[in-house]
């Protein structure tokens, strides 16, 4: 049974879904009953449909109340910190990062920690936002900590001991619209969205809508962009996507 949720048809949610599935297409591949992937800050699981076809998949958060509503739908959820993750050593063929490390304080003990529980060879894919100057009442009710560039980004999990296979900013398409739109919108009134950092009956930070119309072009935009990303880095954008390597050695393990 194919499981759409409401986020599927969003067109962020699609469009870096669709860059998420085409990274690990080429960098993973299909699916095998005895690769366990692990979905670190899963929240109530809206990528758990979409990874579960190249594994069985595990997820972690910090926060009860969306483990609760991922509970609800049948998945395999603890409860625990992307910094202190609750899992043995080399655990995980594959660990995925999706726009959670700007969350945490302490980035490089999420690094450390992901690189811990993956297998020697495993992939760890990671997404963030990008550019500092991006920065927005979007960032606000994240409770983002930072946005990065993809040269900080890469020299981060070099230094944790990843090797980078390939890193790209995504919304290159819709650059110009949506950096123009957050520059025009500093100073004045913005939507007002759900966010569980600022309300205690969300779950999860609610996504602007669009208009039905609007959604559609903009999910068709996505399309184009996720196969180029297939084939290219595009050189700017609103996020970055990166895939990386467990590397044999952690340059940052402390000498005994």
């Amino acid at each position: 049974m194919t499981v759409v949720l409401e986020e599927d048809r969003h067109w962020w949610f699609a469009s870096r879904t669709r860059a998420i599935l085409g990274y690990m297409d080429r960098y993973v591949g299909a699916g095998q009953n005895n690769r366990r992937i692990l979905d670190v800050g899963c929240g109530a699981g809206n990528m758990v449909h979409h990874l579960s076809h190249y594994g069985q998949v595990t997820g972690v958060d910090l926060y009860s109340k969306p483990l609760e509503v991922a509970r609800q739908r049948g998945l395999d959820v603890q409860e625990g910190s992307a910094d202190d993750l609750p899992f043995d050593d080399q655990t995980f063929d594959v660990v995925t990062l999706l726009d959670v490390v700007e969350h945490v304080p302490n980035e490089h003990g999420v690094f450390t920690e992901c690189r811990r529980v993956l297998k020697p060879g495993g992939k760890l894919l990671v997404t963030v936002p990008a550019l500092m100057w991006l920065w927005s009442q979007n960032d606000v009710i994240n409770a983002h900590q930072r946005r990065y560039t993809r040269a900080e980004l890469k020299e981060k999990l070099t230094q944790h001991g990843f090797h980078v296979l390939k890193a790209s900013y995504n919304n290159f398409l819709l650059f110009p619209l949506a950096a123009g739109l957050i520059l025009a919108r500093r100073g004045r009134a913005e939507p007002e969205l759900a966010s569980p950092h600022f309300d205690d009956d969300a779950y999860q930070v609610e996504m602007e809508p669009a208009p039905p119309g609007m959604n559609g072009v903009l999910t068709g935009v996505g399309k184009v962009e996720a196969s180029l990303m297939k084939r290219v880095s595009l050189p700017i954008g609103t996020s970055i996507l990166c895939i990386a390597e467990r590397a044999g050695h952690n340059p940052l393990r402390s000498e005994r």
